[in-house]
């Protein structure tokens, strides 16, 4: 219910609720003489600012470019280029808007990755959403593969649906994912070899903290198998919150990237809400020589974003 009336909300706030408290807290606070005045010009601003985040900041992309150093790190696999992008939310992309999946995929497809890696949320609540989508999604491909795991909004949880109805759309998520020729990892992991040496790509099922988000994940079944001591493993999760709660705890991942924040979709003069709910919503946290990584995503469910474009990561790893 949340997700399906979020746009209209976010609509009735942005350009009704908050330009009104604006005006009338201007008229209280300053003089009668000014208050009426200046209530209007930050009412105009705030409107303004409304229009362009979601006519101008939701459809802006950047290539992000960082690297993981790390003396774990196979030799063979010095340079090694991952390609990630989360929070596609495809459901918004659609109409005047289909472009921008195309773009994104174009944009993905000419830095030539070794891998690419999605971190969840392609949907915004139903899996017919990425039936229109499949020849773009079908067209990401690398070298040694595409992988994904799923967002909160993946499972059926904003569905309003019995149990039956939310599994059949959890299943039908799953296969589309596949269908477009991705490894979907639900708590499991594959190994990537250069001659020989090797690495590990993981994929845990969602966990947050939050209760009422699917939390699924298993970081032992994720992991379960591996015979090297000391593997090198990039372990993919969508919510970041699980890297201090589950992941430091219960692996020796070395490399976990992540989304699901959005980066709060606002950058104000450095600050941005989702520095509210999570203590890294964006870029690279370090547990000694172990890191999280949080892209701000590709898209969102809310079309909106102010200061704070969406975003294709380039990983390169590197030897210490």
């Amino acid at each position: 219910m949340i997700a399906r009336y979020a746009v209209p909300f976010f609509v009735i706030m942005a350009f009704v609720v908050l330009p009104v408290i604006a005006f009338f807290l201007c008229r209280f606070l300053f003089p009668r003489r000014w208050g009426k005045k200046i209530g209007a010009c930050v009412s105009l601003i705030l409107v303004l600012f409304a229009l362009y985040g979601m006519f101008v900041g939701y459809q802006q992309l950047d290539i992000r470019y960082v690297e993981y150093h790390s003396k774990d790190l196979p030799a063979a696999f010095d340079g090694y280029r991952i390609v990630q992008f989360s929070d596609a939310h495809i459901g918004t992309m659609t109409g005047m808007r289909k472009w921008m999946l195309q773009r994104g995929v174009d944009s993905m497809q000419a830095l030539h990755p070794d891998m690419i890696v999605f971190t969840g949320d392609l949907q915004n609540v139903y899996p017919e959403e990425l039936v229109e989508h499949l020849p773009q999604l079908s067209r990401l491909n690398a070298p040694d593969g595409v992988y994904s795991v799923l967002g909160n909004h993946d499972y059926a949880t904003y569905l309003q649906a019995d149990s039956l109805e939310k599994e059949a759309n959890n299943r039908r998520t799953q296969a589309l994912e596949r269908q477009a020729g991705w490894t979907l990892l639900m708590n499991e992991h594959r190994v990537i070899r250069r001659d020989s040496d090797s690495i590990v790509i993981a994929g845990m099922e969602n966990w947050g903290t939050v209760k009422r988000m699917p939390r699924r994940g298993d970081v032992a079944k994720t992991l379960a198998g591996l015979t090297s001591h000391h593997p090198f493993i990039i372990m993919l999760q969508h919510d970041p919150t699980a890297w201090r709660e589950k992941i430091l705890k219960e692996s020796q991942a070395q490399l976990t990237l992540s989304g699901h924040t959005h980066g709060g979709q606002a950058d104000i003069f450095g600050y941005s809400p989702a520095a509210l709910s999570y203590d890294v919503y964006e870029g690279w946290a370090y547990e000694g020589s172990r890191a999280l990584f949080v892209s701000t995503g590709l898209g969102a469910l809310i079309p909106f974003r102010l200061g704070l474009p969406g975003e294709i990561v380039v990983i390169t790893l590197r030897k210490e």
